[in-house]
């Protein structure tokens, strides 16, 4: 039986632990059943990912509106279909955030 982590740090290590890169081809089922979320490069992929699992509302309605935290676009699903992207993932259920990964844009 999983444990539930005893405060953030020990669930912002765990989902750390857990957020690997990913190949944008192994998104694309996701990301057809709308389930996949771009988070910017602005921000910290796993402190977003833990906001969400604590249903922090208010940051959540703040980086949308800032367009810094949106469902993927088709547009962009596209971009890095094609040029076969790696992106850093991490699993709030029943979403995958993604955020580019640095590395593969040069």
């Amino acid at each position: 039986m999983k444990t539930k982590p005893e405060n953030d740090k020990e669930l912002y290590d765990k989902v750390n632990h857990e957020t690997a890169r990913i190949k944008w081809s192994e998104l694309e089922k996701h990301f057809a059943a709308g389930a996949v979320v771009y988070v910017s490069e602005d921000l910290d992929l796993v402190d977003v990912a833990v906001r969400i699992s604590h249903d922090d509302k208010d940051n959540v309605q703040r980086w949308m509106a800032e367009g810094k935290l949106h469902k993927v676009k088709d547009e962009q699903a596209q971009v890095w279909a094609v040029a076969d992207s790696t992106l850093w993932a991490s699993v709030v259920h029943p979403f995958v955030l993604v955020q580019p990964d640095k590395k593969s844009l040069h």
